[in-house]
């Protein structure tokens, strides 16, 4: 038999932090046909059921044409059974509002333990409540190929951790693959002698504090063999990148852009990836550094880029002692002062020297 095991769609998510309005707006629409495209890859491979870990949603505020397009996913597919346990980014109102017309494929859980049994296979699953005894109610046979669905961050002793999963409390309980939600990288380990544990990751990277490959867990089943083998699938529409590039001792934003253009052909983005420079270093301060500049020369290579500047200013007190032009009279003036901050300063001086040269601030 197999399964598919996958987590944190957060589906509908804002993604306005990372990217404009009309790249937020697409990426929304990609994340939708994500789901729409696993669900397809498991009919084409004959997966029998699809467990998803939490977060399908990132807020109670879905769009219409979310909640339609999971239904007719999940109601056009009668042969797969669909186990949905909610995270801590989901709530009650995608339930809710089916009433009494809940698919029978879509197997849901509680605040209690669940189980649903598939021949010799069975399917455990809780969301988090009070942690006290919560464990206790989890009592899977031996006998049996036992999966068990969580939501949140495991833990040798989750007394204190928010959503918190107590990894030794879990042990020795008969557990052949822990399916877990909550953390958006891929992640697997040993629980005990008996079974593994597994965090997918996000189908979809929505950020660039979520680069790399994305996916889900194809588990491929052997109930005569009582054997689990679960193998990650690569599945994302787009990849994220975030690109650091040393600029150090660069005195021109052409030679940045030359730098830039090295650092990112060492990657392998492409055409439809999404890409952050992050320029790093520290820069004299009579460098001419403009970022739009350096952005604008690589418009039009990415599905979506920009550049971030993260450098720091070069700038020695003791190379202006003894100037005694204008430049040299206000670099001493500003480091005189005592209300600012280091940083203030160093800013200040950058700006003041590229108006002195006749230069408008970047």
């Amino acid at each position: 038999m197999k399964m598919i095991h996958c987590a944190d769609l957060h589906l509908d998510s804002a993604m306005t932090a990372h990217f404009d309005l009309e790249t937020a707006r697409a990426r929304r629409g990609e994340m939708l046909r994500s789901f729409e495209r696993m669900v397809e890859y498991a009919c084409d491979e004959g997966v029998s059921a699809i467990l998803i870990a939490g977060d399908m949603f990132d807020t109670a505020n879905t769009r219409e044409l979310t909640r339609n397009t999971i239904l007719h996913c999940i109601r056009a597919n009668p042969g797969i059974a669909f186990f949905y346990l909610r995270g801590n980014h989901d709530d009650n109102n995608f339930i809710h509002e089916l009433g009494d017309q809940i698919p029978a494929n879509l197997l849901l859980f509680s605040g209690t333990w669940s189980c649903y049994e598939c021949g010799n296979i069975a399917i455990f699953g809780a969301e988090l409540r009070d942690a006290n005894g919560f464990y206790d109610g989890l009592k899977p046979d031996a006998d049996k190929i036992n999966i068990t669905m969580l939501h949140g961050q495991t833990a040798e002793n989750a007394d204190g951790v928010e959503h918190g999963i107590d990894l030794s409390k879990l042990r020795d309980k008969n557990i052949d693959y822990l399916a877990l939600g909550h953390i958006h990288s891929y992640c697997e380990g040993r629980l005990d002698d008996r079974g593994i544990y597994c965090y997918p990751g996000c189908l979809e990277g929505r950020g660039f504090d979520e680069c790399g490959r994305h996916g889900f867990v194809l588990l491929d089943i052997d109930e005569n063999k009582r054997s689990v083998n679960p193998r990650f699938i690569p599945f994302a529409s787009r990849t994220i990148y975030s690109v650091n590039v040393d600029v150090t001792g660069c005195l021109s934003s052409r030679e940045m852009i030359m730098k830039s253009a090295e650092a990112l052909a060492d990657t392998d983005c492409d055409q439809s990836s999404m890409v952050r420079l992050v320029l790093s270093g520290e820069l004299e301060a009579e460098c001419e550094k403009d970022i739009s500049y350096i952005s604008a020369a690589f418009a039009g290579r990415f599905f979506f880029f920009k550049a971030v500047d993260e450098t720091r200013l070069k700038i020695s007190i003791g190379d202006y002692l003894l100037d005694e032009s204008l430049k040299g009279e206000f670099v001493r003036t500003v480091f005189d002062d005592p209300a600012l901050s280091d940083e203030d300063k160093a800013l200040i001086v950058r700006y003041g020297l590229r108006a002195l040269a006749g230069e408008e601030a970047d």
